[in-house]
């Protein structure tokens, strides 16, 4: 059987999907959790990578080693640089930059074919569902970024840029491994929401999430709680809507 294999960062981008395909198992490969159910005729293959570039090019290559995919897709949620996307809105990539001090590299590796192919069928098909479906750009960063000032500083043909921190690094194995890739952000929280945190004071230095500090960076300044909440309630959301979004590729594309 063909196998489609996926990659997301989080539990919180993972569960929802999960919760809506039914029975699945879960197995581990080296540091990674595995997840495999099916989608009609195709196996599926999910790897939960964590946080960052460099754990997201481990797991896609884990991914690749373990479940030989004909296909992968790199889901989970993002933030919008720009306005015209709202919260729970889905982009599909098809443009892809690497952000690094300042600078944005073109990055290859994104399969042109599948996004067309997706956005058609998610615009025809989805099209009285809450949320909008767009094509878009993957920005993808080692950390958080203020977005007034990445707005300023991308090119001007930068369509619908999203923030986040795996794609560049899932689409550098999968263009090794000659396996096509697709992207599908769910917008987190919009262009005015500036997040008044960097990810590295939830972290530890291997970029795990740890409770410990997330409560001590919250007791020192308890005006983020306001925000935390809030994106708690925005990334719910837009795990919803991901999750349909990704539950209906894996059946038709």
């Amino acid at each position: 059987m063909p196998t489609i294999g996926l990659i997301a960062a989080m539990p919180e981008e993972i569960k929802p999907l999960l919760a809506r395909v039914g029975p699945s198992s879960r197995e581990t490969a080296g540091d990674f959790n595995l997840y495999r159910f099916r989608a009609g005729n195709r196996n599926v293959c999910l790897v939960e990578s964590g946080l960052g570039p460099e754990k997201a090019a481990r797991a896609a290559a884990t991914l690749i080693a373990n479940a030989n995919p004909e296909l992968v897709i790199n889901f989970g949620l993002a933030g919008a640089v720009n306005s015209g996307l709202g919260v729970g809105d889905v982009v599909i990539a098809q443009r892809l930059l690497f952000a690094r001090e300042r600078l944005f590299s073109e990055q290859q590796g994104l399969s042109q074919e599948l996004a067309a192919n997706a956005i058609e069928l998610l615009q025809h098909n989805l099209a009285n569902k809450s949320f909008k479906v767009c094509g878009g750009s993957c920005v993808t960063a080692g950390t958080i970024m203020a977005k007034q000032e990445t707005a300023r500083l991308l090119p001007a043909n930068v369509v619908n840029p999203v923030l986040e921190m795996e794609t560049a690094a899932v689409a550098k194995v999968a263009t090794r491994e000659g396996i096509p890739l697709l992207a599908v952000r769910a917008i987190s929280d919009d262009a005015t929401e500036e997040l008044g945190f960097n990810i590295s004071d939830f972290t530890d230095r291997n970029m795990n999430i740890r409770v410990h500090r997330v409560l001590w960076s919250l007791a020192r300044r308890p005006w983020l709680v306001p925000q935390i909440v809030r994106l708690a309630r925005n990334s719910k959301r837009a795990g919803e809507n991901l999750a349909q979004v990704v539950e209906f590729l894996l059946a038709e594309l």
